[in-house]
């Protein structure tokens, strides 16, 4: 057969596969395991929309609607970039404990039989659940350089940086890996795979692009903190699917991971208030949400293994440290608008060594025991696990952003900076009062 004959044929096959890829046996499937992950999915959904929020309250008016479309392109851009490659690239068949082959390429071979890494819930399920993470976390390095990246930048960068690093990370921790598989660190729901991964190549970016024109001459208010407060509370609400979705199943250890999951943000949003009040005379509300979101990313990788005491603990720790590390970036003079790499870094490097801290096997027999329950490698590995991450995201995102910027551009000119995101980037404005 010629060739300009076989490539219609190889199209219409990859386009419309056969019904039984996405048919399969209902053999081992759990009702309520399925209902939970179906409505962890669409909580942790619902978290991308938060953070939209939550970003776009921080910014000048003028870049409002900029920030939060984001958010939502990346939604939209991951979804159909996890169901081509993304979660072959991350849950294949492990190669060399660095990345998944391709046979789920196209979600060929994903149906509605049990999943290979969650036995009583469709595989669809499970990759649409874990394809929900994957759309959170590029949303979140927008942080690092909102108000003065192109739009088309963006798009092009979240394709790459997915491919190239989330999908290789994620495999690492969830997918078979070398860091879950054979380093034996522990990762709830996304520590290192979502937190350290996304402010690592936050911090780098912005480092790339350059300052935000006037930062440091002028003052740079949030515009809207309702708006902020609002994201927060959607962050916190989704989160429960986020972590206790996590257990993969409607049982013991997903209760222990909402408990835990809301203990830690609590405690955090408390210690942030308290240390704010104590350092600057007056608690912020701006500083109370913040603190909760740092809670909620200290407690991400450890939600399944540690007590509801020891998340308390957990929480009172990011919220210091991460108001401390907030309070150093004006003094050292990088530009991360919004605070990825002091909230996301700081808050999940404490999370992943917290769970080399206090993870006890009391509370859940398929993890480890940490160091405060007699076990002194488990720290080691999380401190490894870390390290690996910074290390390999930081290096391929750098790259990653070098082809960008010499392709596309990475920043808007002067100009189009002064005017605004809104206008310049999509002809519109947030507020016309």
């Amino acid at each position: 057969m010629k060739l300009k004959k076989q490539v219609p044929i190889l199209t219409l096959s990859l386009l419309v596969l056969p019904a039984a890829a996405f048919a399969g046996g209902q053999g081992g499937i759990d009702s309520g395991d399925t209902a939970w992950l179906l409505m962890s999915t669409a909580l942790v959904m619902l978290m991308t929309p938060g953070l939209a929020f939550f970003y776009g309250g921080m910014v000048r008016n003028k870049n409002v609607l900029g920030t939060i479309m984001h958010s939502f392109i990346i939604l939209c851009v991951m979804s159909i970039v996890w169901v081509l490659w993304g979660y072959t690239l991350a849950f294949g068949t492990d190669i060399g404990g660095f990345v998944g082959g391709l046979e789920f390429l196209g979600l060929n071979g994903v149906g509605q039989g049990p999943a290979p890494l969650a036995s009583t819930v469709p595989h669809l399920v499970f990759m649409m659940f874990q394809g929900m993470f994957a759309i959170i976390t590029p949303a979140l390095i927008t942080g690092a350089f909102a108000e003065r990246m192109k739009f088309s930048a963006l798009i092009l960068f979240t394709v790459l940086w997915a491919t190239f690093v989330y999908s290789p990370i994620c495999h690492w921790v969830w997918g078979g890996g070398w860091i879950g598989s054979k380093l034996g660190a522990l990762d709830f729901a996304g520590g290192t795979v979502v937190h350290i991964n996304s402010a690592v190549a936050a911090i780098v970016a912005a480092l790339i692009i350059g300052k935000r024109k006037g930062y440091l001459e002028e003052t740079i208010m949030p515009h809207n903190l309702p708006m902020t407060i609002l994201g927060a509370a959607l962050l916190w609400f989704g989160w429960f699917g986020f972590n206790a979705g996590s257990a993969l199943a409607s049982d013991g250890l997903a209760s222990l991971a909402f408990v835990t999951t809301n203990t830690a943000a609590a405690a955090a949003a408390l210690s942030w208030a308290f240390t704010e009040w104590a350092h600057r005379g007056k608690p912020t509300a701006f500083g109370a949400v913040s603190g909760a979101v740092a809670g909620l990313v200290g407690i991400t990788p450890a939600a399944g293994f540690v007590s509801p005491l020891a998340a308390i603990l957990i929480g009172l720790g990011a919220g210091v440290l991460c108001y401390m590390a907030v309070n150093l970036r004006p003094r050292i003079g990088y530009d991360d608008s919004l605070d990825v790499l002091g909230i996301h870094g700081a808050g999940g490097l404490w999370g992943a060594l917290a769970t080399g801290l206090f993870a006890s096997t009391a509370v859940n027999p398929g993890g480890a025991d940490g160091l405060f329950h007699g076990n002194p490698s488990l720290f080691l590995s999380q401190l490894v696990a870390s390290l690996g991450t910074i290390a390999y995201s930081g290096v391929v995102t750098l790259a990653i952003l070098k082809i960008v910027d010499r392709t596309v551009g990475l920043r808007v000119g002067e100009k189009d900076e002064v005017a605004g995101l809104d206008l310049s980037q999509h002809g519109e404005t947030g507020y016309n009062f």
